[in-house]
C-alpha cells in the first residue's frame, strides 16, 4: 500500500509538472528576446525584457480596446448560453412532450458535424441580416449550443429530484417558477462549469471573428494578436508577451470558478 501511494503521488506530481510547464515556458519566453527563443540550449529562466515586449504590444495594437471587445462578447455569449441551455436541458431532463426523443437525437447529431462546415452558411446568413462587421454576428449564433444542452440535461436528470418538482407543482409553481426557484439552485455546479467553458471558448475564438469582423476598432484579442505576426518577419517575443496578457484573465477566471465549483459540490453533498 505504501509503494502504491508513492507511485500515485509520483504520477500526480509528474502530471502536474507537465500541465504547468507550458504556462511557465510562456512566461519565460515573454521575458526574453526573439533571439533567445531560438537559442540552443533553450534558456529556462526568466529574462529582463518583459516590460519592453509588453510596451511594443501596446504600440502595435489597441490592446485594451480589443480586450474590452473580447470581454463583452465572451460575457454576453456565456450569459445567453447559461440561460437558454439550462432552460432547454432542464426541459429535456424533467418534462415529457411530443417528439422529445427525436429532437434530442437531432441535437446530438449536430455535435458530430465539424464547426468549420457551418462557416460559409453562417456568413451568408449574417450578410443577409446585415450583421457582418457587428458584434451581433459573434453573439447571437452562439447563444445556445448542443453540448451545453446535453451537459445540463445529463446533470439535471440525476440531480433534480422529480419529487421536489411535484411538491412545487402542488404549491402552485408553474414551469418558470420550477426552473428558477427549484432547478437553478441545484444546477449551480453544472452552470459554473458551462459558464467557464463557454467564456473561455468565446475568449479564444479566432476563426469566426477573423471572418466576420471588418472594422479594426471591433477586433477581438485573438484577431488583434494575430495581426502582430508579420508576413516576412515576426517578433515572437512581442507576440508571446501579448499572448501572456490575454491568458491572465482566463487563469483568474479558472481559479475563481474552480473554487466556486468545489464549494457548490460540497454544499450539495452536505445538504443531501
Amino acid at each position: 500500500m505504501k509503494a502504491r501511494s508513492i507511485l500515485l503521488h509520483v504520477g500526480l506530481t509528474a502530471g502536474l509538472l507537465l500541465s504547468v510547464f507550458p504556462f511557465y515556458w510562456l512566461l519565460v519566453m515573454a521575458t526574453r528576446t526573439t533571439a533567445d527563443i531560438y537559442s540552443f540550449p533553450p534558456k529556462l529562466w526568466f529574462g529582463t525584457k518583459l516590460g519592453d515586449n509588453v510596451s511594443r504590444v501596446f504600440e502595435n495594437i489597441d490592446f485594451f480596446g480589443a480586450f474590452w471587445n473580447t470581454l463583452f462578447v465572451a460575457t454576453a455569449c456565456a450569459a445567453l448560453v447559461l440561460f437558454f441551455d439550462s432552460l432547454a436541458g432542464f426541459t429535456f431532463a424533467k418534462f415529457e412532450f411530443p417528439g422529445k426523443k427525436i429532437l434530442f437525437v437531432l441535437l446530438l447529431a449536430t455535435m458530430m458535424a465539424p464547426a468549420q462546415l457551418s462557416l460559409v452558411p453562417s456568413f451568408v446568413i449574417m450578410a443577409k441580416l446585415g450583421w457582418v462587421g457587428s458584434f451581433k454576428a459573434l453573439i447571437i449564433p452562439g447563444m445556445a449550443n448542443a453540448f451545453g444542452i446535453f451537459w445540463i440535461r445529463q446533470y439535471a436528470q440525476e440531480s433534480v429530484p422529480s419529487e421536489l418538482l411535484d411538491a412545487g407543482r402542488i404549491d402552485g409553481c408553474g414551469f418558470f417558477r420550477l426552473y428558477w426557484n427549484v432547478a437553478l439552485p441545484i444546477l449551480r455546479p453544472a452552470l459554473s462549469f458551462l459558464g467557464a467553458f463557454t467564456f473561455i471558448g468565446a475568449w479564444n475564438d479566432y476563426l469566426w471573428p477573423l471572418i466576420i469582423l471588418t472594422d479594426e476598432s471591433k477586433y477581438t484579442l485573438q484577431v488583434a494578436l494575430a495581426s502582430l505576426n508579420g508576413i516576412y518577419l515576426s517578433d515572437y517575443s512581442m507576440v508571446i508577451a501579448g499572448t501572456l496578457l490575454a491568458v491572465i484573465p482566463l487563469i483568474v477566471l479558472f481559479l475563481f470558478v474552480s473554487k466556486q465549483f468545489i464549494s457548490d459540490i460540497a454544499a450539495g453533498a452536505i445538504k443531501s
